[in-house]
């Protein structure tokens, strides 16, 4: 291993084209000679091409064009010159006889080091034996000892169960556990810590977090308008599988492809989720063909940077520049996603997904509806011989009309400022000024008793396109409807049975005519026709129970948030027919059997249970309480959260290669198959979504498992060993540690994909155990830490500075799973523009739950998220970046979130301990894990007595800042002790050491 250690740290002394030439061509010299473009007949990246430019240095036209002092002779032409080093390096390639692969090989090779099989390598023996905890060190040692350089010493173990909580689980550790670590007298006793925190739930989340980057997972569809989408079950799959170790080519396959599986489960449905994370664009005139094409372009780039470490973006639209990809490969990988059945502008495919306990409660719901169903259908002989007389009286009723009797007014009133005038044939015409919402009551004499209400709505000239309603095109939208008579002086309301509209070309169905008609403004009844016009209708509502003849009176609400949408003209009146009230309200399918001289066996089934339900008490009983449980049963269903999967078409859609990736111009047609300079998909594989997601996890494929032990690393370490986490390519950094690289590549395969088990090794290791603490010789020498003599000492992420926050004040939720929540952010932030959705901070323990659980709108994600470099989630995001801004600054001071969670530490203390000395010792425990150094402790003296007399002088301030914190802090005797006490918990929620992983 050495001698690679000396050629690493001092150059090769025979330059290799993939790994020496190639990248400086493609960031000098291809885009002019290139692929795309050969100026002057030239491809530098083609070896017939080049040798007429190469040759030995004294006579390579290359190398005097590069050289030259003439601007207008010089290479790369109108930029800047080569490094000197570039140079010399171009200058040994060619004095070696310049070796140049053939790039247009029948299937192409690459000696690029990415592209070479995974080969596990030996460990090297180095002179620190004593500090090896791994075979990772020796990896590590043997780089620094060949670098003249030592590592630093490792941390204290109180530091190192701060740095592995954190890095494990996203959250710190309590003071109690850090005690009973270093109480702990057994040698591994922080291997056996480092197990609790990846056995418990906190690790699976902080997992799943760095996932749905990748992933874009939100909770919006993205674009200007950026609706809500439901797709919280998919995230709640990706902590469950990280809470049971799912193997990570298990966790590939299901994500890719779960829904070709052999019998998929519900689960590996919602797995699919992954690629139905792309944005949905749903304004108004958008081309469904474009965005559905937009959404596959978007799974290509994704796979290709989670997976391969690949931008293979760059070949959407020619070949790629500098790696050995095809604008064929390209639409090759598209063909396997071009399959599937979403659109560009709708959120279907979409499947009800219920979770364990909620699959539970339906099948006993279910199995309820089917015991009383199975009560109601029981033999009894003597009954039913009389269904068929009942049959037949029933046809005969469904097919007369009911005598009406139209409702004579005592009087007529509208709440809002219309009027109703009565008209001669009975009906009321509403005018005057229309408000945004109006009820109407129409109040008269009942002559005889009813089973019967009819509304009739009424065209007339006075209204726009001739009404019935109010609104443009005559609509209008009605919210409730409501009978009650007059007895003992007092009105009474009488309940409705059913409602049926007679409309015969309306979109909104009979459904909204018997379920809209429910008092809330949120739903309506309206008639809207194919031609856009609403016209004349009769609702005819039956009542639960006879109405008795005497003084009656009707409320008709028209109260929706679609302001002035009153009913314009309209007539009443009732009728007595108990055979006809029982018919109102029959479904399609029951009327079709009713009116069928032989009635099919399901047909038979429907009029059995109508029978049974009018013909005896102890039916028309079960039959209620079977209408009650199936009502309960719909609404349950219509609850149940949904998931947004992948389904493959039924008919095989043509994949064409685009011409310059717009899908106006289709190409030549291409069948789904992988990079061809990459191992080929096995020969008896179907060209679908499976086989390509087994390939990605095959032992043949050499990019993935490099890909995710390089981003485990870095999030470990502080800085990936690939500097470029998502391209591996000729333009990416070299790996500064190559054998380690691939020995853990390698080790992952070989543990059957073992993620925990990756975790596990990395951070026991003695390379992850190191201070952080550097010295100005060893930053001199190595100030990016690529070495890795020391621990990185990062900022914390957006997500873990607010829950570990929430768990120092001890407010943190720690409820698993379920729809996304909003916690507060300050105002006005999230106001979009399509809609009247507003963001509503939780009033409840929601308000406090883990980062990962908040609403993610791709507009407008979480103010202090977006402030710490959380991205938006419109792309994959293989690396969070780390910015520092004044507004950070501000955010952590005066954010909504941060002030509940200083004012829940400062209630914490107040109730915990007594007395200022002590209460000191312990908020300052709670926020740092060490007890305050002398200087500290008096420094937070003097802020807390400067807090206090100023809440003393402003009482006002102090009761103001209770009231304002009051989720945190729902009851305070002390308001002013809470606030001066909070300003010390701000201070030390804001120590750099709170705010960084040591």
């Amino acid at each position: 291993m050495l001698p690679l250690l000396v050629a690493l740290a001092t150059g090769p002394d025979q330059p290799d084209f993939e790994r020496d030439i190639r990248p400086i061509l493609a960031a000098h010299c291809l885009r002019c000679h290139g692929p795309e473009k050969q100026k002057g007949g030239l491809r530098l990246d083609h070896a017939a091409s080049a040798r007429a430019v190469l040759g030995p240095p004294a006579e390579s036209e290359l190398l005097r064009r590069i050289t030259t002092t003439d601007d207008e002779d010089r290479m790369p032409l109108d930029a800047e010159p080569l490094a000197p080093a570039e140079v010399e390096t171009l200058r040994a390639w060619l004095a070696s006889g310049a070796a140049f692969p053939d790039q247009l090989a029948e299937r192409p090779r690459s000696d690029h080091w990415a592209y070479q099989p995974v080969l596990r390598p030996t460990p090297p023996t180095v002179a620190g034996e004593h500090l090896v905890r791994s075979p990772i060190d020796r990896f590590v040692l043997a780089r620094l000892e060949h670098a003249g350089l030592a590592p630093q010493p490792e941390a204290d173990l109180a530091t190192l169960a701060r740095r592995a909580a954190l890095d494990l689980t996203g959250l710190p550790p309590t003071p109690e556990e850090v005690d009973a670590l270093l109480a702990d007298p057994r040698p591994d006793a922080y291997e056996r810590f480092v197990e609790t925190l990846l056995a418990s739930p906190a690790y699976a989340e902080r997992r799943a977090q760095t996932w749905l980057d990748l992933a874009r997972y939100a909770d919006t569809n993205g674009y200007e308008k950026d609706d809500r989408r439901e797709a919280w079950r998919w995230r709640d799959w990706v902590v469950a599988a990280f809470a049971a170790n799912l193997p990570f080519d298990e966790f590939t396959v299901k994500q890719l492809a779960g829904d070709l599986l052999p019998e998929p489960t519900l689960e590996d449905l919602v797995a699919t989720g992954f690629h139905r994370n792309t944005l949905v664009n749903q304004e108004g005139g958008t081309d469904p063909e474009e965005f559905r094409v937009a959404a596959v372009v978007d799974r290509v780039n994704t796979t290709a940077s989670v997976w391969l470490g690949t931008t293979m973006a760059c070949a959407q639209c020619h070949a790629h520049k500098y790696d050995p990809f095809s604008h064929e490969d390209y639409y090759r990988l598209f063909a396997f996603f071009d399959q599937t059945e979403d659109v560009g502008n709708a959120l279907e495919p979409r499947i009800p997904a219920p979770t364990a306990a909620q699959a539970r409660e339906l099948a006993e719901r279910e199995a309820r509806v089917a015991e009383l169903d199975a009560v109601l259908l029981a033999p009894e002989p003597e009954l039913d011989a009389g269904e068929p007389a009942w049959r037949a009286a029933t046809r005969r009723a469904l097919a007369r009309e009911p005598e009406w009797s139209v409702l004579a007014p005592a009087a007529a009133t509208a709440r809002h400022g219309s009027t109703l005038e009565p008209q001669a044939d009975g009906s009321f015409l509403a005018a005057g000024p229309q408000p945004p919402a109006e009820v109407y009551e129409v109040e008269g004499e009942l002559a005889r008793s009813a089973d019967l209400l009819r509304l009739e709505l009424l065209a007339d000239a006075s209204l726009p396109e001739d009404g019935p309603g109010r609104a443009g095109h005559g609509n209008f939208v009605l919210t409730d409807v409501a009978v009650e008579r007059l007895a003992g002086g007092a009105w009474q309301r009488v309940p409705l049975a059913t409602a049926e509209a007679t409309h015969e070309q309306t979109r909104n169905g009979e459904y909204l005519a018997r379920h809209a008609l429910d008092a809330d403004p949120a739903t309506g009844w309206a008639i809207w026709r194919a031609d856009g016009t609403c016209r004349p209708e009769t609702l005819r509502v039956a009542l639960a129970e006879p109405l008795p003849p005497g003084r009656v009176r009707v409320r008709l609400a028209c109260e929706s948030p679609h302001q002035q949408h009153a009913l314009g003209r309209f007539r009443l009146a009732f009728a007595a027919d108990a055979e006809r009230a029982l018919l109102v309200g029959l479904t399609p399918a029951e009327r079709a059997a009713l009116s069928a001289v032989e009635p099919t066996p399901d047909e038979a089934l429907l009029l059995r249970r109508l029978f049974r339900s009018s013909a005896s008490p102890g039916g028309h009983a079960t039959a209620r309480a079977l209408a009650e449980a199936r009502t309960e049963l719909a609404a349950f269903r219509a609850a149940l959260p949904t998931a947004l999967v992948m389904r493959t078409r039924a008919e095989p859609r043509t994949t064409h290669v685009l011409v310059r990736g717009s899908f106006l111009q289709p190409g030549a047609a291409v069948t789904p198959d992988v990079p061809a300079v990459l191992p080929p998909l096995p020969p008896d594989a179907p060209r679908d979504r499976l086989a390509l997601a087994r390939w990605l996890v095959s032992a043949a494929n050499p990019l993935t498992p490099r890909v995710l032990v390089n981003r485990v690393w870095g999030e470990l370490l502080g800085a990936p060993l690939v500097a470029s986490v998502d391209d591996f390519g000729t333009r990416g950094e070299r790996p500064t540690h190559p054998e380690l690289l691939d020995w853990l590549a390698a080790e992952l395969v070989a543990s059957g994909w073992d993620v925990r088990a990756l975790y596990r090794a990395i951070v026991t290791s003695a390379t992850y155990r190191r201070g952080s603490r550097v010295s100005p010789e060893l930053l001199a020498r190595d100030p990016a830490n690529r070495l890795l003599a020391r621990q990185a000492r990062p900022r914390l992420e957006a997500e873990t500075l607010r829950d570990q926050a929430l768990a120092i004040a001890g407010l943190l939720d720690p409820t698993l799973g379920g729809p996304s929540v909003m916690p507060p952010q300050p105002e006005g932030v999230w106001a979009p523009v399509y809609s009247g959705d507003r963001w509503s901070a939780a009033e409840d323990g929601a308000r406090f739950r883990r980062g990962l659980y908040t609403f993610w709108r791709r507009g407008a994600h979480y103010l202090s998220f977006a402030l710490f470099d959380a991205p938006s989630r419109e792309l994959a995001c293989t690396r969070r970046v780390r910015t520092s801004t004044p507004l950070q600054a501000l955010a952590l001071l005066s954010d909504p979130a941060f002030v509940e969670a200083a004012a829940g530490l400062a209630a914490r203390t107040l109730r915990e301990r007594a007395g200022d000395e002590a209460r000191l010792e312990r908020a300052f425990r709670l926020a740092t894990l060490r007890a305050p150094a002398p200087e500290e402790r008096a420094t937070l003296a003097e802020l807390l007595a400067a807090e206090r007399a100023r809440y003393a002088a402003e009482p006002g301030a102090a009761e103001a800042f209770a009231a304002h914190v009051r989720h945190a802090v729902p009851e305070t005797s002390a308001p002013q002790e809470l606030a001066a006490w909070s300003s010390v918990a701000t201070a030390l929620l804001n120590l750099d050491e709170v705010l960084t992983r040591n």
